[in-house]
């Protein structure tokens, strides 16, 4: 009879044993899937955040169905994406920027001119210059055609290459419309270099 318990209580230990080895794999498994959907969950509110103030590097047919939808409202003259007109550039990176666009809002056609310029550089030290702000500009100025009540086909896109030796500071760059020779509108860009 000794002998017969013994046995039973070796296989009883050996079950308990290795219900600790699966309750602490099965934990792991569930602290490494609660990682996993962690660092995803920070990834993309950190994109989605990042989406209203990021920078435009190609003019495609959403950013065109945005700014059709901004001359939607009555009396506007000048649409530019993103909306907000603030943009978060990194030192070094692909050049990017806003789009804009234009509409006639006359009845006659009209030749358009159009300018983009540093208008506030005091953020970014004494020997920054405005001039050093606008080399960072790749098409900043240009001209169009437009007949009675129309906008551009496509968009305008103003792009920045920052280099790497900017100062990380914010620029406030306007873009400025002439109709002919009278001025037709004006809007200030907020840049943040990073």
């Amino acid at each position: 009879m000794g002998f017969s318990l013994l046995p039973k209580m070796k296989i009883k230990f050996l079950k308990s044993k290795n219900g600790a080895i699966e309750l602490s794999t099965g934990t792991m498994v569930i602290i490494i899937l609660s990682m996993i959907v962690l660092v995803l969950a920070v990834f993309f509110i950190q994109k989605i955040f990042f989406l209203g103030t990021s920078a435009v590097d190609i003019v495609d047919a959403e950013i065109q169905n945005q700014i059709q939808q901004l001359f939607a409202e009555e009396g506007r003259k000048v649409a530019v994406y993103p909306t907000s007109r603030e943009i978060t550039l990194k030192k070094g990176d692909t050049p990017k920027g806003f789009a804009f666009s234009v509409k006639n809002t006359d009845v006659t056609s009209a030749e358009f001119t159009y300018n983009v310029e540093a208008s506030d550089v005091t953020k970014c030290g004494t020997s920054f210059t405005e001039e050093t702000a606008d080399n960072f500009l790749l098409g900043g100025s240009g001209n169009f055609a437009l007949g009675p009540g129309s906008s551009l086909d496509f968009p305008v896109l103003v792009r920045f290459v920052i280099p790497e030796t900017a100062p990380p500071c914010p620029i406030v760059y306007r873009l400025e419309i002439q109709k002919g020779v009278v001025p037709y509108s004006d809007v200030n860009i907020f840049v943040t270099i990073k």
